[in-house]
């Protein structure tokens, strides 16, 4: 029997970057067991040339990625999420829709990359550290029993991973 199947949603003001990278990270380490989606409260309409860039390099998926509202996500025939997390400390203010079938939420800020200034390497250096914390937490999480745990359990474990400091070890989100 296939194990089931878990979507995940990654919500950001701009859906062009930070929430961009954790769609295409999930559905990465996922490996089959988690499908990642991605939007935004005031979407840009693009993907960030460097976000895009970066997934590249990196051999990551970005077949099907793009910006997009997070009303999406809110409709009645859109695919039922499990996880609903915000990855940055705007979106997470923000009055939410009400997502269909209770999704376990959490808070996963990461400093928007997009917002850097400067030369080139220090936004490519901004994204690589906005990549490093996103993959860092959702390793964290596709490795969760989440099967065998209660939803109270699965909630405390997501919020903590949110709580990461950047410069914690992995195996210290339990």
């Amino acid at each position: 029997m296939r194990a089931k199947m878990y979507n995940a949603l990654f919500l950001c003001t701009g859906n062009s970057a930070r929430s961009i990278l954790a769609e295409s990270l999930i559905n990465h380490w996922g490996k089959g067991r988690f499908k990642g989606f991605s939007a935004g409260s005031f979407p840009k309409g693009e993907v960030n040339p460097l976000a895009r860039q970066l997934l590249t390099e990196l051999e990551l998926p970005i077949q099907g990625l793009r910006s997009k509202s997070w009303n999406e996500f809110a409709s009645p025939d859109a695919p039922v999420m499990d996880f609903v997390f915000t990855v940055c400390d705007q979106a997470a203010g923000e009055v939410c829709p009400i997502w269909p079938g209770q999704p376990v939420t959490a808070h996963w800020g990461v400093p928007d990359p997009a917002a850097v200034e400067g030369s080139e390497a220090t936004r490519k250096l901004a994204f690589r550290e906005a990549f490093r914390a996103l993959e860092r937490r959702i390793k964290i999480f596709t490795s969760l029993p989440i099967e065998k745990l209660d939803r109270m359990t699965v909630t405390r474990r997501v919020e903590a991973i949110g709580r990461l400091r950047d410069d914690v070890a992995e195996g210290q989100a339990s």
